[in-house]
């Protein structure tokens, strides 16, 4: 069902918002078993959600386990496994300002009805991932999923109403009109992922009701990856190839624009392009291929490689009745090109050629935060200062993206590529509110804080607890 109205929207909401004031998704305990319950779902429904992905994106089997099936599991057992470890309430020394008060805990407390808007690009793990957290840290959930991505949405639609109830868990399809139907609703938690235009949309929408929000963006201008001429050029064309063809450059993390020093840059195009037939061949024609969502990102990807026609040096093909469209490189470009002023969201590398490593780091640097920042070079302590002064969400050297799959660390951006952090503890942290409660005492009460304030004692013994 797509065609929600108004009043449907604010119905699923007050129940979600009943329930849980009735303090059920408070307990642990029932955290933990709605979550072995999504586990269990996920494993049974694995080749439908395989088959669906296949529908809307042309994912390889392997592709979609890794990226969405796997992945989700992964993120629910490292959640399962600390969860009641993250919840504890801390126990805090009050300190000598606040005595006689010995302790202060501090509770992590659910927002209550969460409120998940998840993209077409990663349909699964964008929606059940960010739903694990948001039952871990004892909320319920209303999924906003993409209209683009009909068959996965049609699917999650089924396997949530099937494991959950409605006043818990509870995916709404429909386009931008029944999104906006549900921003406009009093919710506690907002988590959206998407463009950075949306998510100004997205936050103004909350503001009206102060709700508190996490952003997972793109980045307005797309992600670096920088390559030293003393690189290994062969391995970083290996990786950049195989990530850049991950579901057809769709990828909120994936490079949006390479700069190699100049001395290398030749070498390096020459090595990424063995490195597409290499792994893909005749990337169309290739089953293992994955295609654009729908025909307007196809048409939007072949009308930017017309505008650089005249620079492309491997690639710029596509076939529209697939939406298929081929690893395109576009060599070399100026880095006041417009197609490295934003997002492109698609199988397009624009490579570009620089002399002065740190012109290049200032102008990254003065342009919006990117997602991830990726650097090639042997030169690890560089490479350390470089993501030790860069702004970005996250990043690796020597390698791409395996910085998501790593337990235990945050995920996500800064400025217009995001706000907040989640995966794991950072996740429960991002659906819960820390309540700190002060524990008082009504025996030995000192009288500092109290009129009147003309005893010159009350001062000195203020100044004493207060170093």
């Amino acid at each position: 069902m797509s065609g929600y109205t108004v009043s449907e929207i604010h119905d699923i909401v007050e129940h979600q918002r009943k329930y849980f004031r009735s303090g059920e998704t408070l307990s642990i305990d029932f955290r933990i078993r709605q979550l072995k319950k999504l586990k269990k779902m996920i494993v049974q429904n694995e080749a439908e959600m395989i088959k669906a992905l296949n529908v809307d994106l042309g994912r390889h089997e392997t592709e979609s386990y890794i990226c969405d099936v796997g992945s989700i599991i992964l993120e629910i057992n490292e959640i399962l496994h600390g969860l009641k470890k993250w919840a504890k309430p801390e126990t805090h020394f009050s300190g000598l300002a606040c005595f006689p008060s010995l302790f202060t805990k501090v509770y992590k407390m659910p927002y209550g009805v969460s409120l998940i808007i998840s993209p077409f690009n990663f349909p699964f793990l964008l929606s059940l991932g960010v739903l694990a957290a948001s039952i871990a840290g004892g909320n319920t959930s209303i999924i906003k999923a993409s209209s683009k991505s009909v068959a996965c949405t049609e699917l999650l639609e089924k396997m949530v109403s099937q494991t959950f109830p409605e006043k818990y868990v509870k995916v709404i399809g429909g386009g931008h009109d029944v999104a906006d139907i549900c921003l406009d609703e009093r919710v506690d938690k907002i988590f959206y992922t998407g463009s950075t235009k949306v998510g100004v949309h997205v936050l103004n929408k909350a503001s009206k009701n102060l709700t508190p929000v996490a952003l997972e963006l793109g980045g307005e201008n797309g992600n670096w990856c920088i390559i030293r001429k003393d690189a290994d050029l062969k391995d970083a064309a290996r990786k950049i190839a195989f990530f850049k063809m991950l579901n057809s450059g769709q990828v909120c993390i994936n490079i949006n624009q390479v700069a190699v020093e100049e001395e290398a840059a030749d070498k390096f195009v020459s090595e990424l392009k063995k490195a597409f037939i290499s792994q893909i061949g005749d990337a169309i024609s290739n089953d293992e291929y994955p295609k654009l969502i729908n025909r307007n990102a196809y048409e939007k990807c072949a009308l930017e490689v017309d505008e650089y026609r005249d620079r492309v040096v491997f690639g710029g093909n596509g076939d529209p009745e697939t939406n298929k469209y081929a690893p395109t490189i576009i060599y070399p470009v100026n880095i006041d090109d417009d197609i490295i002023k934003h997002e492109l969201f698609n199988p397009i590398l624009p490579i570009l050629k620089f002399n002065n490593v740190e012109n290049l780091l200032e102008t990254i640097s003065e342009r919006e935060h990117g997602l991830a920042l990726y650097v090639f070079t042997k030169n690890i302590r560089w490479a350390k200062k470089v993501m030790s002064t860069q702004q970005f969400g996250g990043g690796c050297i020597n390698e791409v993206c395996l910085h998501l799959m790593t337990k235990g660390v945050p995920f996500n951006g800064t400025g217009h590529s995001g706000m907040g952090a989640y995966h794991g503890e950072w996740g429960f942290r991002e659906f819960t509110h820390p309540t700190t409660v002060l524990i008082g005492s009504n025996k030995f009460n000192m009288p500092l804080r109290e009129h009147p304030y003309s005893n010159n004692i009350k001062m000195r013994l203020l100044k004493f607890f207060e170093k």
